[in-house]
C-alpha cells in the first residue's frame, strides 16, 4: 500500500485529546497493528496532544498529520510555539518525552524558529517482524 496521508486540526483543549488519540487508534489497527501497539499508539497521541497543549496553554489548535502504510504509522505534531526557552523547563515535558520515547519507535522533537514540532512513528509488527 502507498502511504496516505490524514491531516487532522483540533482545538487545544484538553476535551479533544480523545480525538486525536481514536483517530490514531483507529489508524494503527486499519494497518493490523497488535492490540498492544495500538495501546502504544493511543497513549503516544494523547501524551504529543499533553506536550503541544502545555505549550499552547491550551489555546488555538493543534495539528496531527498521520502518515499511513503498511510498513507505519508516523505522526507529526505541530508545529506549535516552542516554550522550550521560557524559564524553568516544565517537569510535564520532560515526563511526555519519556513517556513518547517508550512507547515509540522513533521520537524526535524539532525545534526551528521558536516552533515545535514532535514526529513518532510506530512500526507495524510485520515490518518489525520481516
Amino acid at each position: 500500500m502507498a502511504s496516505d496521508r490524514i491531516t487532522l486540526t483540533v482545538p487545544a483543549r484538553s476535551d479533544y485529546a480523545k480525538t486525536a488519540r481514536m483517530t490514531a487508534a483507529e489508524l494503527a489497527g486499519r494497518i493490523g497493528m497488535s492490540f498492544d501497539h495500538i495501546d502504544d499508539v493511543r497513549m503516544a497521541a494523547e501524551e504529543a496532544f499533553v506536550y503541544a497543549c502545555g505549550h499552547h496553554e491550551c489555546e488555538g489548535e493543534i495539528t496531527f498529520s498521520f502518515e499511513v502504510s503498511d510498513e507505519l504509522l508516523a505522526i507529526t505534531v505541530g508545529p506549535f510555539p516552542d516554550s522550550a526557552e521560557e524559564p524553568g523547563a516544565e517537569p510535564e515535558d520532560r515526563y511526555a518525552a519519556f513517556i513518547l520515547e517508550s512507547v515509540c519507535d522513533e521520537f524526535t522533537i524539532t525545534r526551528e524558529s521558536g516552533l515545535c514540532t514532535l514526529r513518532l512513528v510506530k512500526r507495524s509488527l510485520a515490518a518489525v517482524e520481516g
